[in-house]
């Protein structure tokens, strides 16, 4: 099964985590300082919001997987479309470490793929130093233009990678 994934940035997640749980008539299945999830079933959806954004609204939006050939299928489907993709493989984010890859649509919002692998006791852990990239690195111009991921780049304020172009008829990516 796969469950529609929405991530909202809020100023204050108390007063938000009470009109999300009256609005959803459940209380959250995560609750942290900055964060807040709600797992819903009908319909489904993981609706999370935190407080580590630059500005209220949305952050991203995304497809949950149950399992890893969902996620790649779905990557499958995304590199048929041609889209810029940028694959982050596992790592930790949102008090959950998972295997995920991202795309953005046409007006730039980012959406994520992922398959969730277990939860975690913090937002997202360090990477280690040998790796190529961590989570929360957003593509450099060149990297863009070769469809390559980007070398290691300190986390962005909204958590996600930011600007993946989607390919087009007239890009070289």
């Amino acid at each position: 099964m796969k469950r529609f994934h929405v991530h909202l940035h809020v100023d204050d997640l108390a007063t938000s985590v009470g009109f999300y749980s009256k609005l959803f008539a459940a209380e959250p299945a995560r609750l942290e300082g900055d964060y807040a999830k709600w797992m819903l079933e009908d319909p489904p959806v993981n609706f999370a919001i935190s407080t580590r954004g630059s500005k209220p609204g949305i952050d991203h939006l995304g497809i949950q997987t149950d399992d890893p050939a969902e996620l790649a299928a779905l990557k499958a489907r995304a590199e048929a479309a041609d889209m810029a993709l940028l694959d982050e493989g596992e790592t930790t984010c949102c008090y959950a470490r998972s295997e995920k890859h991202w795309i953005t649509d046409p007006q730039g919002i980012a959406w994520e793929h992922f398959h969730t692998l277990g939860n975690i006791p913090v937002f997202n852990e360090a990477a280690a130093p040998a790796a190529a990239a961590s989570a929360c690195c957003a593509p450099t111009d060149a990297a863009a233009a070769s469809s390559e991921p980007a070398a290691c780049c300190a986390p962005t304020p909204r958590g996600k990678p930011i600007g993946i172009a989607v390919k087009s008829a007239n890009s070289c990516c």
